[in-house]
């Protein structure tokens, strides 16, 4: 006797880093639900010379968008808000530009779903970090790690610091000047 499953398995593409938090926004489109949307300026290359890649995000799940409405303030009033984050089903949407030096020459932007948001730092200053428990299967089969939302206080991070953390805690600074 055979047993068959229906269970569809996926093959997950996710885009893990740290960067610039901007243009937090509330989509609201001629069909379908309004959605929570936010760019963000990853930071990409050595950390000596790094460049950005902008990603417009929309933000999925409650935890982000709850940790991303409530860095809206800080990005209004132009704070730099640097997190940590994870990214899903990366695509490509073009466009043609419509002013500018640029006016009628064909653009590209990258689209992905914010999935995760494990540290939030607001002008240098930790004010959030995810806590990691344990693992649990997640939708898909995999084993993936489990968070809490937890709000940290002002104090500086402990020694177990990761180690992108780290290396960009080194040049945040001089980077951040330049953005």
């Amino acid at each position: 006797m055979t047993i068959s499953t229906t269970e569809k398995s996926f093959f997950d593409l996710h885009i893990s880093g740290l960067g610039y938090l901007n243009r937090i926004r509330e989509v609201k489109p001629k069909k379908g639900d309004a959605f929570l949307a936010c760019d963000i300026a990853a930071l990409n290359g050595p950390s000596d010379d790094a460049s950005y890649v902008r990603f417009d995000t929309r933000v999925s799940g409650s935890e982000a968008q709850h940790l991303v409405r409530r860095c809206i303030d800080a990005v209004e009033a132009e704070k730099k808000v640097m997190i940590g984050f994870r990214l899903g089903d990366l695509w490509t949407d073009t466009f043609t530009y419509s002013k500018g030096k640029r006016a009628g020459e064909q653009g590209v932007s990258l689209k992905a779903r914010l999935l995760f948001i494990s540290w939030i730092k607001v002008d240098g200053k930790q004010v959030y970090k995810a806590e990691a428990k344990s693992t649990e299967t997640d939708d898909h089969g995999a084993q993936a790690p489990v968070t809490s939302v937890a709000p940290i206080s002002q104090e500086e991070p402990e020694p177990s610091t990761p180690a992108a953390e780290a290396a960009a805690d080194i040049s945040v600074s001089a980077v951040a000047e330049s953005f």
